[in-house]
């Protein structure tokens, strides 16, 4: 699936939409008995279970060079080792998948390895992160594929013993017969059964929730020990056999292009060992013009790309300002924006009888900052190269890449890496393409190499957005009448600028009888691209500040107001689990509401902000605790966070993307990267200063595990928590934040 789709999808209300998407990538295949291959005769003798999404060469071969989508091996010794389709970008992604095929399979958690399994798309179907997807669609298909594997040593205890199947019982990689107190380790059993049929997928019985053993609970992750120990996983560590190390300048207004280089100078410099113009194909996703050094060592390239002295041809670059860009949006607000995204009843009706609230909102663009810049290693050779990305779509990689190189897909190969952040920024896959060409061209493998300003000048951007609010409510209390003006940006002048798009369906409008929502777009040449949480990371700030405003007019308790605003208890999409579900919010608003002791008095200078967001299926409010001193400093102490994402597969793992979420959530409210004469004017972190460790609050974690299908944690704990600290900060100083970053509005951290 393409990460546009990914994006579109990201925030959708249909189910049915998101799986017709991957099962157009073949990424939910029928697990009928055709699915499963059991390949014997290797090595040491065992099991393995391949999960098999297409080939039919592949249904038929041998194991030599064969690559699975999903699978299990078990050897003789009684080790299993589980493969890992999807990219760990930091997301637990890596120990959450293996423990949900173990879970099924009741395995000895302590006998499994784990390992990353090879970029075939044609094999594995979606092999992407992004959009907190990774567990919903895997869900099944891992459960799948464990439970068939214990089914068919269960098959072969049940036929050494003779007895029925029954009467086998599983646990910690054991088959047990309790009527004859017999055992067999699953080492034991694994040649016997790899000689059995394999089961039929329909016949299969799957754990209820109250039976699972190692799902729910914190189990550290795989590869912890390696990560805190340096040892060599990432993108930037990879060394391959002659490989010299590149770095590319690109024109700092996108667009630009190449008129001289002091080629010759720097061809001339210490360990430089080749200098060259990069033509490109003028596509920001794939490779722009510039200039490309290699170099023996990653300082001598920095350092002579630190000496390079380009001449640009900027005539068809960008000339944006986000200066004139807040301007004409203001200009712009006062009016409705010249498209309908949504009109239900009678708006102008509903505000003439109710109390009034206005505000006009404004969030920046944001980079993605990942601690690992981007970097990819490539050698070219003979007509195919092969890669070592630390990329979030690796399978879409293989095509763009032959597509920028105009060579045919099965000359590429590409090998995951564990990714040092991600964010959405690794969705895109420039970076790969650059490493390709610059291989290609150069003749010789290459680590290509971004520093951090590259990163920085060079993002696909969070979009910046305005929005223009009314909300009416009536004598009741309740909200009857909504409107926004959203005002965003176009790369085309016809659709919306990539996830700058708002739908007219966004929260709350599905539960307000009078609702009028228009749009603007402003101009824009600057790359954009998904940010955590996408499209509701923004959205968010801007739609629950203003609610509580809302609230606020109606002189309501926030709490009881957003309940109200919920109304019965519903899916706002019927028969859809990744819709929002009204019980479900009203309930994780309640929880975190009682754990964040919503209500109770505070002391002179601090408050208590509340808010809720569904995004990416997943349902979150969050209580931020806060104070502001005389000088309008900002302390976060406590951020008490509820969310209801169905059963959690990884405690540990759930809990450590909520706490980064609201870190995160919160360092962003302190950022903006500011556009002019189309150039970025933030270089490092002097000048977008992440939130630092003394800063982050504490947060408190809850989590309502419900019986729903699992949905992922990664990205809709984020959106809640600028609206909870602003709220918070009215509460606290009666000060209004309409303008991200705070520091707009006067306020530090």
């Amino acid at each position: 699936m393409s990460a546009v789709e990914q994006s579109v999808l990201a925030d959708s209300p249909s189910r049915e939409l998101m799986q017709a998407a991957e099962q157009r990538a073949g990424a939910l295949p029928s697990l009928d008995r055709r699915s499963f291959l059991k390949i014997s005769g290797m090595a040491g003798g065992g099991l393995l279970l391949a999960f098999h999404v297409g080939s039919e060469a592949l249904a038929n071969g041998a194991p030599k060079g064969f690559v699975p989508n999903a699978f299990v091996r078990i050897a003789p010794d009684g080790t299993i080792v589980i493969y890992s389709k999807g990219p760990e970008i930091g997301q637990g992604i890596k120990t959450a998948f293996p423990m949900i095929v173990a879970e099924e399979l009741d395995a000895d958690w302590a006998r499994v390895k784990v390992e990353q399994a090879a970029v075939n798309p044609t094999v594995f179907g979606r092999q992407s992160a992004g959009g907190s997807r990774s567990i919903p669609m895997a869900w099944d298909q891992l459960r799948r594929a464990g439970a068939t594997a214990r089914a068919m040593l269960v098959a072969a205890a049940a036929k050494e013993w003779g007895v029925p199947e029954s009467e086998i019982t599983t646990s910690s990689s054991v088959a047990s017969h309790a009527a004859s107190n017999r055992s067999l380790g699953y080492g034991d059993l694994a040649g016997k059964a790899a000689d059995l049929p394999v089961p039929d997928a329909k016949a299969l019985k799957l754990k209820d929730r109250k039976d699972f053993k190692l799902l729910g609970k914190r189990i550290t992750g795989v590869e912890n020990v390696e990560v805190v120990t340096g040892k060599p996983l990432f993108g930037i560590d990879q060394v391959v056999p002659g490989m010299q190390i590149a770095v590319f300048e690109k024109c700092p207004a996108v667009g630009g292009k190449v008129q001289s280089a002091n080629l010759d100078e720097i061809k001339k410099l210490p360990g430089v060992t080749n200098a060259f113009i990069v033509e490109g194909n003028g596509k920001p996703t794939e490779v722009m013009p510039g200039v490309a050094i290699l170099a023996s060592s990653t300082w001598a390239a920095f350092s002579a790309k630190r000496q390079l002295k380009i001449t640009w041809d900027e005539s068809s670059a960008s000339k944006d300002s986000w200066s004139k860009s807040v301007e004409d949006a203001k200009k712009l607000a006062s009016s409705q924006g010249p498209e309908s995204l949504k009109a239900v009843g009678d708006f102008d009706k509903a505000l003439a009888n109710a109390s009034v609230a206005e505000g006009f909102y404004t969030y920046p663009f944001v980079s993605h900052a990942p601690l690992e810049p981007q970097n990819c290693t490539a050698s070219f050779k003979d007509g195919a190269v092969e890669i070592w990305a630390p990329s979030q779509t690796a399978d879409a990689a293989l095509r763009l890449v032959a597509g920028t190189l105009g060579i045919p897909v099965e000359k590429v190969t590409i090998h995951q890496t564990r990714v040092g952040g991600g964010f959405g920024r690794r969705l895109m896959n420039d970076y790969v393409c650059e490493a390709a060409w610059i291989s290609r061209q150069a003749g010789v493998p290459v680590k290509l190499q971004w520093t951090r300003e590259d990163d920085m000048h060079h993002d696909f951007y969070r979009v910046g957005g305005f929005h223009s609010f009314k909300g009416g409510v009536d004598s009741d209390g309740k909200l009857v009448a909504w409107q926004d003006h959203f005002i965003t940006f176009t790369q085309d002048g016809e659709k919306p600028a990539l996830a700058g798009q708002m739908s007219g369906d966004e929260f709350p409008s599905l539960l307000v009888p009078n609702v009028r929502i228009t749009q603007s777009k402003l101009p824009l040449a600057t790359p954009t691209g998904w940010w955590r949480a996408p499209g509701s990371c923004a959205l968010a700030f801007a739609i629950q500040s203003f609610l509580h405003e809302c609230s606020v007019s109606a002189k309501r308790d926030h709490l009881q107001f957003l309940i109200d605003l919920m109304g019965e208890p519903r899916w706002l999409a019927p028969k859809n689990e990744f819709a929002l579900n009204t019980e479900r919010a009203v309930a994780v608003i309640k929880l975190a509401a009682q754990k964040g002791g919503w209500g109770r008095k505070m002391p002179k200078g601090s408050g208590l902000g509340l808010a809720f967001h569904f995004s990416h299926a997943g349902h979150f409010a969050e209580v931020a605790e806060v104070s502001v001193d005389a000088n309008r400093k900002l302390t976060v102490h406590r951020v008490t966070v509820a969310g209801d994402v169905g059963p959690i597969v990884n405690m540990s793992g759930a809990e450590n993307q909520v706490e980064g979420s609201v870190i995160d959530g919160f360092s962003t409210m302190g950022l903006e990267i500011s556009i002019e004469n189309g150039r970025i004017q933030q270089n490092n972190f002097d000048s977008y200063p992440l939130l630092r460790i003394a800063k982050a609050p504490k947060v408190e974690t809850h989590f309502i595990q419900s019986d729903y299908s699992p949905t992922g944690v990664g990205e809709p704990a984020l959106p809640p928590v600028a609206p909870a600290i602003c709220n918070a900060i009215f509460a606290a100083t009666g000060h209004r934040v309409r303008t991200l970053p705070l520091s707009k509005e006067g306020f530090s951290v």
